[in-house]
């Protein structure tokens, strides 16, 4: 598979597993703390392989990588420690989302010389760290309404992973 074709892929694995997790969120947003762990753990433990198996020719950076081990040992720790408490699951995923979001946002400024679309990939870096500012204001806010703004944003940041899936498959189809 081309470094387009695996980046396009990844892209999709991302998009696709953020839509899933979504729709768990929101579907069953009374599930308890535990079982929205252990959602959110497969989830991150896949979205940072996902981030560490760029393409050696891609834009990898510092960042990135970071942010991939970063999603993988969150994944671990909630999946390790299922009991963690609402507070500090709201306060892990609020780190996640803001480095990640600051990772996607810088990705998207370095590419936006090389792709069209770059734009989705910083809008979803925006709602990242949007997201993870709201858990840092309001961790108290409870598992439910956690459940519930998590469901959404990965609703709509898998929704931009896929839309910025196509833009880089028709742009490697029309620079072929």
């Amino acid at each position: 598979m081309s470094g387009s074709g695996t980046a396009v892929a990844l892209l999709v694995i991302r998009g696709v597993f953020a839509i899933l997790f979504g729709v768990v969120a929101l579907v069953w947003p009374g599930v308890t703390v535990l079982a929205l762990a252990f959602v959110f753990g497969i989830y991150a433990i896949v979205d940072g392989i996902a981030l560490l198996a760029e393409p050696k020719g891609a834009e990898r950076r510092w960042g990135t990588i970071f942010a991939g081990v970063l999603g993988i040992l969150a994944g671990i720790l909630t999946l390790v420690w299922p009991a963690i408490t609402a507070l500090t699951l709201a306060l892990l995923v609020g780190i996640w989302a803001v480095v990640t979001g600051i990772m996607e946002i810088s990705t998207a400024i370095r590419l936006r010389k090389w792709i069209r679309g770059e734009v989705f990939l910083g809008l979803a870096g925006v709602l990242s760290v949007v997201l993870g500012v709201l858990i840092f204001v309001r961790p108290d806010a409870g598992a439910l309404v956690i459940a519930v703004m998590a469901g959404i944003y990965a609703l709509i940041f898998g929704i931009i992973m896929l839309i910025l899936a196509f833009q880089l498959y028709r742009s490697s189809r029309t620079t072929v």
